[in-house]
């Protein structure tokens, strides 16, 4: 597929996941909540991700859809003050959890490029009364925010669904102040996928088939200007990838990562 095929495929399968048409990233609200597998529930789902209560309840009813595949704010040590610049922002789960850390004195900005899920985010946040954070549409590979105007980026398993990676790592690059840094959680591919897997679309858009490897992204990163560049495979995601698209053996080509750098 090209790039525009691809992206379109990613906002429609989402928008659906948005207002309840489906509740997963490749199949049917009937039978799955989550990617292709059964349907989990998604506070359990978040708590594998290594999120707590505490997480869930702050971020209030209605922004935790089962998506992702960790929690990038563990990485992000975000202080008071600072300006949060998140990737893919969805229903705004993350951006929420952001805006509690930066306080009134801060800022987060949720950028995606789905109506229907800037529409459920913004609701939402009207729902917490958070003036902190607002939410604009946009694709990642190009984002509708300044030069040198974030101290942190960050992003839950959406990088890989970009046919455009190292555009993506070099537009945060462009947004982040000198100093500021990138906290991401992704998925990363550990061998090719057997072409049956391959070209399933289902796995395109449930975030296994568009994943990079480790050395592709460390390229980008650096090739975009990054140091201290750091990314860790998590071997234990194995159980929650599984049942992304049980029976298929997806676990065994692609598993979460962490993905750190700093604008030097």
């Amino acid at each position: 597929m090209t790039p525009d095929q691809i992206r379109d495929l990613v906002r429609i399968r989402y928008g659906a996941i948005a207002v309840g048409a489906s509740s997963s990233c490749c199949a049917p609200a009937a039978t799955t909540s989550s990617c292709c597998g059964p349907a989990p529930d998604v506070d359990t789902q978040a708590k594998r991700m290594g999120y707590g209560e505490n997480d869930l309840a702050e971020a209030g009813d209605g922004a935790n859809l089962g998506l992702g595949c960790g929690n990038p704010l563990a990485l992000a040590a975000m202080r008071p003050g600072e300006v949060v610049v998140d990737l893919g922002s969805g229903a705004g789960f993350d951006a929420f959890l952001a805006a509690r850390r930066v306080g009134g004195s801060g800022r987060v900005i949720g950028v995606d490029m789905t109506h229907e899920m800037l529409a459920k985010a913004r609701a939402n946040a009207a729902k917490l009364e958070l003036g902190n954070v607002e939410f604009r549409l946009g694709e990642i590979e190009n984002l509708p925010v300044a030069d040198n105007a974030a101290d942190v980026v960050i992003s839950n398993c959406v990088i890989n669904l970009s046919p455009a990676k190292a555009q993506v790592l070099a537009e945060a690059f462009r947004v982040l102040k000198p100093g500021g840094r990138i906290a991401v959680s992704d998925v990363v591919m550990l061998r090719p996928l057997p072409p049956h897997l391959a070209g399933l679309k289902e796995l395109l858009t449930g975030c296994a088939a568009g994943a990079a490897t480790v050395a592709e992204l460390s390229a980008w990163l650096a090739q975009a200007g990054f140091a201290d560049i750091r990314i860790d495979p998590k071997p234990e995601s194995r159980e929650l990838i599984a049942t992304w698209a049980p029976g298929t053996g997806i676990e065994d080509y692609v598993c979460s990562a962490t993905i750190e750098a700093r604008k030097p």
